[in-house]
């Protein structure tokens, strides 16, 4: 993808608890946390031992903007919009940097009916929008409603599809959902279902919400800055007067700012340069493992692609391990063509590991009966570099008799020409807080971002199934066969799961290791403080 960013429990990750003591868990984890005025309770294991300092311009360098991007938070695709969106807005229920666990945000806590079919949740009362207009359980119930609609083109409406009624009773928001969903605080999470007023229907791009940050100013592709909400809700946040966003696609452009102190903090860092700026004395690199992967894409319904002897023969081509060692440097773990891993509760963990085999390309490419080279789309925006892992790919495709023609796109506008619009590009995912979310998101027919056009009945029916089964032991016997039709007869080629790479001045106090995405899970303009 496109974007980014991979089961509540009170102390504990939620793969320890079964489904049923789950439940319990969730609901009096939500009704016993109580935050006090000045904002959430953190856990202390995800603070900095330093005491936060406030003031100060921060300045982020970001790979992942382009002119086409957009303030509605329902097209939030790539790294600039993430970041952009957790700066103005708040969603209902933040997750546990940690373990991953569903933490109150906006709404203070949720209790589950006995199937977990309905959801009642309780939410502050004395939140502002940036407009001055108090927050009202109304204007979540139009912002899910927005995000929820069939014809919404939200990333997040795969993920709300399950969910039949958004009502208001009683002063509270009650979800009906049509099965249960253990995991549903934790949907509620995504980054596109940021709390606007009235939904944010009156104006999408409007960029009113209740974070620590106001929008001053928005240039796609180019600069986005925000002043210091004075009325924030929360005190543990937003520690500097003013964060800035410069979009700098290029890679060398990022380094040379950051070394040279025009920006405090820059993204996706090419694993080939860390050494070189491991000698800056001004400069750290801040790294952490995740759940966010760097792929190729195939649309199943596409010609050629929509044959899958020639998809298993691409994925029989690849050399993994040539690109985890030669593009990433060594910072992931190698994948095996289904969009999970260890990171995530429930994962599978007996699947044979696929290994480049160009005796097994060669095998299927002839029985596919295709003839002639097919056409690879890739970009250094896709990762940091996708261009030469576009190149790895061609040539361990030779040794198969597979002609592979690299295209390399310009990086502007990748994300909206080429992902999810080409039928074999480059891209790359960030994590979902849940197996369920995860391919919700992108592999469930109805998904807006299913980029691998894997639609398939008999795979909802398991997603759904899966989804609401309350026995640990038959849920992920579920998510098991799950991965292994997307593996076997999907479009993804998944050579490796990407560490997050990234680096700051070391002026920048405070950075969380986030499981849930990179950027602290895009937190990076709320968490840290400068301390020059």
């Amino acid at each position: 993808m496109s974007d980014f960013g991979k089961t509540p429990s009170a102390t504990m990750p939620a793969g320890a608890l079964d489904r049923r003591a789950f439940l319990g868990a969730t609901a009096a984890f939500g009704a016993a946390m109580t935050l006090s005025p000045g904002g959430i309770l953190m856990p202390k294991s995800a603070l900095a031992a330093d005491e936060p300092k406030r003031g100060g311009n921060l300045k982020l360098g970001m790979n992942g903007g382009a002119t086409s991007d957009t303030l509605d938070p329902a097209g939030y695709s790539a790294s600039v919009l993430f970041v952009v969106g957790r700066l103005w807005g708040d969603t209902l229920v933040e997750s546990d940097p940690k373990t991953g666990a569903a933490l109150p945000s906006l709404a203070t806590s949720w209790e589950p009916s006995a199937d977990a079919s309905v959801w009642t949740l309780k939410l502050r009362d004395d939140v502002s929008f940036h407009d001055g207009t108090k927050m009202t359980v109304a204007d979540v119930v139009a912002t899910l409603k927005r995000h929820a609609d069939a014809n919404s083109k939200s990333g997040a409406l795969g993920l709300l599809s399950s969910i039949k009624t958004i009502e208001e009773k009683a002063g509270d928001l009650v979800l009906t959902l049509s099965e249960g969903n253990a995991d549903l605080p934790l949907l509620l999470t995504d980054y596109h279902l940021i709390i606007q007023p009235k939904g944010g229907v009156e104006n999408l791009n409007a960029a009113i919400g209740t974070g620590p940050y106001v929008l001053k100013s928005f240039e796609a592709g180019v600069r986005t800055t925000f002043e210091k909400n004075a009325a924030d809700w929360r005190s543990d946040r937003g520690f500097v007067d003013s964060v800035e966003i410069i979009v700098m696609n290029d890679t060398t452009a990022r380094i040379a700012a950051l070394s040279s102190g025009q920006v405090h903090f820059i993204n996706t860092i090419d694993p080939k340069t860390v050494p070189l700026l491991e000698r800056a004395p001004t400069v750290e690199i801040v790294r952490n493992a995740g759940k966010g992967f760097y792929a190729f894409l195939m649309h199943c319904d596409t010609a050629p692609f929509d044959n899958n002897d020639l998809r298993l023969a691409l994925k029989y081509a690849i050399d993994r391990q040539a690109i985890l060692d030669k593009v990433l440097g060594g910072y992931g773990t190698i994948g095996n063509d289904y969009p999970v891993n260890g990171n995530y509760a429930l994962a599978p963990d007996d699947i044979e590991q696929r290994t480049y085999d160009p005796d097994k390309a060669a095998f299927h490419f002839k029985k596919s009966g295709h003839e002639g080279s097919v056409l690879l789309r890739t970009s250094s925006a896709a990762f940091p570099g996708a261009v030469d892992a576009g190149v790895l790919f061609q040539e361990s495709a030779k040794k198969a008799g597979i002609d592979i023609e690299v295209r390399r796109e310009p990086e502007d506008g990748y994300w909206t020409n080429v992902w999810n619009a080409q039928p074999f590009c480059a891209t790359y995912w960030g994590g979902r807080p849940t197996q369920d979310s995860r391919y919700s998101t992108s592999y469930l027919s109805t998904a807006e971002w299913n980029d691998t056009r894997f639609k398939r009945e008999d795979f909802d029916k398991l997603v759904l199934q899966a989804r609401s089964e309350l026995d640990d032991t038959k849920r992920k016997a579920l998510y098991r066969t799950m991965a292994l039709m997307v593996r076997d007869e999907g479009g993804l080629i998944l050579p490796v799961f990407n560490d997050y790479v990234m680096a700051q001045s070391r002026s920048v106090k405070g950075y969380v290791n986030d499981i849930g995405n990179d950027m602290s899970n895009g937190y990076i303009g709320s968490r840290v403080w400068l301390d020059a």
